[in-house]
């Protein structure tokens, strides 16, 4: 088929592109074969006719197979008729289903101008293993083959057939074709075109593009072919017998297909206990004459599956097959079995005893009868009268009530079969000497040995019953078992045993006749954890600890005591911390931990059964209060106060700390004039001239330095100057001199300077003119001189009261005694002005 699209597309997503100018009839594919073998080579042609004038002179002609790339063919020539041709050979095409395109390069993308369809796959090979059945129900002869493997191509089958006489050898009449439905491998002949009791030969044919094969051929007579459905079982009932069914045996009856009646045939059983996972087992050829059948042999009061099926006899055919099953149950014996009792008996009145009798049965025989129940009768003493009967049940106890001084009972066991073996219970004294060393272990969880040590005279047997002990109650259900063996030293329970429960255990001696005394103990087959830790109570908390305490729990029967307890405590940044206390222990303090911040805690108990927990505990420890706070605060500022005052005392009294804070100015006060001296800079000094010198020409103006108060602690003393010559009282006058000597100075406790004095005068002034002026000051420099001179006072001052200024000469003996002027300090501060040719003062 041609068409234009886009070149490479499957078929089914195939565009179709209309351009100007139709390709429709311009490209035509010519393959070699359109069905090949898989693998082998092919063989196409395209040509491009000449009616396309709108196409290039010499066209390039793609090819395409499947979903592959484009590709130029082989060779590529033009025809003597103008024509383009494009030849391609795939040597081995390994495609079941393709499609194989010529394409032309039109604009930017190939155009698709013919497509052809391609296949490849196998010849059909050899249909096998041929073989038919004559169905009596659909009246049909049924053949089936086997196909072969897949030959990736449609291939036919056909069933053919003709008649034949004798060996098969020539050909009669033939037989229609039968062509099965697509993908089966049978196939059926009606019955209409059959001839039964005569030879037949049938064989199949298959065939496809790439071949043709016949399987071998097959001869039969239809009949010899025929395959029965399989026979009807049913039990049989054993009452209708004449005789009873012996123990053991199954009794089944079958009837055949109703179409096979005429037929003689043979059967087969089959049978597979229902129980115990055995294997069928094939029982040999049935008779057809009867249709009933016993089998005999089985264990009784067993089921059994069975199943049946039949071919023709003598003559050939095939087997049936199995039938329905069915399920039968052998025939029952009597009980052969052994009856362990024991008993309770309490005595009710004075005439009648209530007795509680237990039996276990032990079969004696492998195909021991299924037991029904039991039964339970008493016979008066001395055979007067029938046997009472006192139970009649399915349990293994019985409670009943009988005359004081009945000492027998009988007990049976039944079934459909029959009884067991009467079996007598006595009613022994509790006579003969107990067991000793009683003694309990358990080995695992689920089992409890119990031990003894055996009494003298050596007992036939024990009775050992245990069962819940206390708070169980009493009444509750036990279990007990018996042990022949007299020399037995001990027993293993593994009947009704449970982890972590207590057990009361009794053992009881047997002897010929009697019974000794019983004897019993309490264990636990598992010791556990009690189910929780003990609770974790806060008893006190304080800012950076906590106190737990707990109670610990009471001893508990079966309960494994504690070994040691574990605490936990995690923070709120999730740290984790922990602790490990004795078992002895009832409580624990928490320390370093963080002041207002929060805790949880619990308490692990851990015994040999295991480990619990308590329930968690939160806790948050408390914030500092505002009396701590107040406290804390009071106390590091007294201690900052204290290391200030500590460091200010140590400034301020060391020498040589204090020097270089401030200038070397003294404090009158607290100094001593006469031994400290100031460095005196070179520019600063000056000499001052004798006093006794008369020539001394007057001082122009004198400016007196300023200092500092230091408190109002300053002393003034009023008292007269000593005396001493005119020009030096002129320097050391402290008040007006035309002020009263008697009248008091107000002190100064507010000024913050000190002017000590002024000399008032002119270099013109004769004769001593000058006045000095001295300002109000509360500094004791010149006051009244004690005897002892002060530390702060001159040497070369005396306390000599003047009344007079009268000047005295310098050789004259007086209290005041004056030095150089250069040892009063002060005055190497003074300023001289107009006095610049002064070489001495």
């Amino acid at each position: 088929m041609a068409g234009l699209g886009a070149c490479g597309l499957t078929r089914a997503a195939l565009i179709i592109l209309l351009l100007p100018g139709s390709l429709e009839k311009c490209g035509h594919i010519r393959i070699s074969a359109p069905i090949v073998h898989l693998g082998g080579p092919v063989t196409a042609s395209c040509t491009i006719s000449q009616n396309c004038s709108h196409l290039d002179l010499e066209p390039q002609i793609l090819w395409r197979l499947g979903e592959e790339p484009e590709q130029p063919g082989d060779r590529q020539q033009r025809l003597p008729d103008g024509t383009q041709e494009s030849t391609i050979t795939l040597l081995h095409f390994n495609h079941t289903q393709a499609f194989l395109f010529c394409c032309l390069q039109w604009g930017n993308r190939p155009q698709i101008l013919d497509q052809a369809e391609l296949r490849a796959g196998y010849p059909p090979t050899v249909p096998s293993n041929l073989s038919c059945i004559m169905n009596l129900t659909t009246n049909s002869l049924t053949c089936q083959w086997d196909p072969g493997p897949d030959t990736h191509l449609p291939t036919n089958f056909t069933l053919k057939s003709f008649k034949s006489r004798g060996d098969c050898q020539t050909q009669e009449d033939s037989i229609l074709d039968c062509v099965p439905e697509n993908g089966q491998s049978y196939c059926s002949i009606p019955r209409k075109h059959l001839l039964l009791y005569q030879n037949m030969v049938i064989w199949v044919q298959a065939e496809n593009a790439l071949g043709t094969r016949q399987s071998t051929q097959l001869c039969l007579d239809p009949m010899d072919v025929v395959k029965l459905e399989p026979p009807t079982l049913w039990t049989l009932d054993p009452s209708s017998q004449a005789s009873p069914p012996h123990p053991g045996c199954l009794w089944l009856g079958w009837e055949p297909w109703k179409p096979s009646v005429f037929m003689n045939q043979e059967c087969e059983l089959r049978h597979q206990p229902q129980r115990g996972g055995a294997s069928w087992v094939q029982v040999a050829p049935l008779p057809s004459s009867a249709y009933q059948y016993e089998l005999c042999g089985f264990p009784p009061a067993t089921v059994y599956t069975l199943q049946m099926r039949c071919i023709r006899s003598p003559l050939p055919g095939h087997w049936s097959s199995w039938s329905p099953s069915l399920e039968l149950r052998t025939t029952e014996q009597a009980p052969v079995i052994r009856l362990d009792t024991w008993w309770r008996q309490r005595q009710l009145d004075s005439r009648t005893v209530g007795i509680q009798l237990f039996w276990k049965p032990t079969p004696l025989e492998e195909g021991s009868g299924q037991i029904q129940g039991y039964l339970l009768s008493w016979r008066p003493p001395g055979g007067l009268g029938p046997a009472v009967p006192l139970c009649n049940t399915t349990e293994l106890s019985c409670t009943f009530n009988l005359p004081t001084g009945a000492q027998e009972v009988t007990l049976m066991a039944y079934n459909t079969a029959g009884t067991s073996h009467p079996t007598p219970v006595v009613f022994l004294e509790n006579e003969g000497p107990p067991l000793t060393g009683l003694h309990v272990r358990a080995p695992d969880a689920h089992s409890l040995w119990v031990g003894w040590k055996p009494p003298s005279p050596r007992p036939q047997g024990y009775v050992i019953e245990w069962g819940l002990g206390p708070p169980s109650p009493s009444n509750s259900s036990k279990t007990w078992r018996m042990e022949h063996n007299g020399s037995a030293t001990g027993t293993l329970l593994q009947e009704n045993i449970r982890p972590f429960q207590l057990y009361e255990i009794t053992v009881a001696p047997l002897y010929k006749g009697t019974v000794g005394p019983s004897q019993h103990t309490y264990a636990y087959s598992k010791e556990m954890g009690p189910p929780r830790a003990p609770e974790l109570l806060l008893k006190h908390i304080g800012k950076t600890w906590a106190q737990l305490e707990w109670v610990p729990r009471p001893p508990e029967l079966g309960k494994s005591p504690f070994t040691h307890y574990t605490i936990f405590w995690t923070n709120s940044q999730d740290q984790s911390f922990s602790t490990i206390l004795n078992a002895s222990s009832h409580g624990f303090v928490l320390h370093d931990l963080e002041p207002a911040s929060l805790y949880h805690v619990h308490l692990m108990a851990t015994s040999q059964a295991g480990a619990t927990n308590s329930t968690g505990l939160t806790l948050m420890t408390l914030t500092p209060g505002e009396l701590e706070l107040y406290i804390f605060l009071g106390l590091f500022g007294f201690l900052a106060l204290l290391l200030c005052l500590c460091g200010t005392t140590w400034f301020c009294c060391s020498h040589s700390r204090k020097n270089p804070l401030w200038p070397s100015i003294p404090d009158p006060a607290h100094s001593s004039l006469g031994s400290w001296m100031p460095s005196i800079m070179a520019e600063e000094t000056f000499q001052l001239p004798s006093l006794q010198d008369p020539g001394i020409p007057p001082i122009t103006n004198i400016t007196v330095l300023e200092e500092k108060k230091l408190g109002s602690w300053e002393y003034r003393d009023n008292s007269e100057t000593c005396g001493l010559p005119t020009l030096v009282q002129t320097y050391v006058l402290q008040r007006d001199p035309t002020v009263a000597s008697a009248q008091p100075q107000p002190q100064s406790g507010t000024s913050d300077q000190v002017l000590y004095g002024q000399v008032l005068g002119s270099p013109t002034s004769p004769g001593p003119g000058q006045h000095y002026i001295r300002c109000d000051s509360t500094q004791p420099l010149l006051g009244g001189l004690t005897p002892s001179p002060k530390s702060y006072e001159n040497l070369w001052f005396q306390a000599s009261p003047l009344e007079t200024s009268v000047p005295l000469p310098p050789s004259q003996e007086d209290d005041c005694v004056f030095g150089p002027l250069l040892d009063f300090p002060l005055l190497q501060g003074l300023r001289v002005h107009g006095m610049e040719g002064l070489g001495t003062f």
